[in-house]
């Protein structure tokens, strides 16, 4: 049966990567995230090079493509060897970048991904003033899985001090952006 499983999620990823049909790539993509829920796969997984395929697909210009591969990352990441390659990828930074995105779905993903990512070692960068701010306007969002989400992010992740820190930076600009001066 392990054989047959690594064969199949070698065909999904050949199909991935050969395929020119932007509706194939979201399915297989979508198939790829969902082996990604069961620790069985994690070994495949690495093997095949799934998670650089994830990390490389947070940059594409298609939404689906970007959700389907922050919720492939965020089942991944739980595995800590997958946890220590994310981040020695430099992962962190194009997960935080799906923090911007209009999906909600990617938002939470990316949230949660940057939780299970936290590490004593990680969470200067999982943590950042820019991530705070974030989840400051997050935890206002109308959204009550994404308002209670960011507010278990605040609450379990930054210190209080960051939290005071992003608060008093937020008071001076819109959205992270800064106001124009008079």
């Amino acid at each position: 049966m392990e054989l047959g499983r690594l064969q199949y999620l070698q065909a999904l990823v050949t199909e991935f990567q050969a395929t020119e049909s932007a509706e194939a790539k979201e399915q297989v993509l979508a198939n790829l995230a969902n082996f990604a829920y069961d620790p069985r796969n994690y070994e495949h997984l690495r093997q095949l090079q799934v998670l650089d395929l994830f990390l490389d697909a947070l940059s594409e210009r298609s939404d689906t493509l970007v959700e389907f591969a922050i919720g492939g990352l965020c089942n991944l990441c739980l595995d800590k060897t997958n946890k220590d390659y994310i981040l020695e990828a430099n992962g962190v930074e194009p997960i935080i970048n799906c923090l911007s995105s209009t999906n909600e779905e990617t938002v939470m993903s990316a949230v949660t991904t940057l939780m299970y990512l936290t590490t004593p070692q990680s969470r200067q960068q999982t943590t950042a003033l820019p991530v705070v701010e974030c989840m400051l306007r997050f935890s206002l969002s109308a959204s009550r899985r994404l308002s209670n989400l960011a507010t278990v992010f605040l609450e379990d992740y930054c210190t209080p001090l960051q939290v005071e820190e992003a608060r008093s930076l937020s008071k001076h600009t819109a959205v992270g952006i800064p106001l124009p001066r008079d």
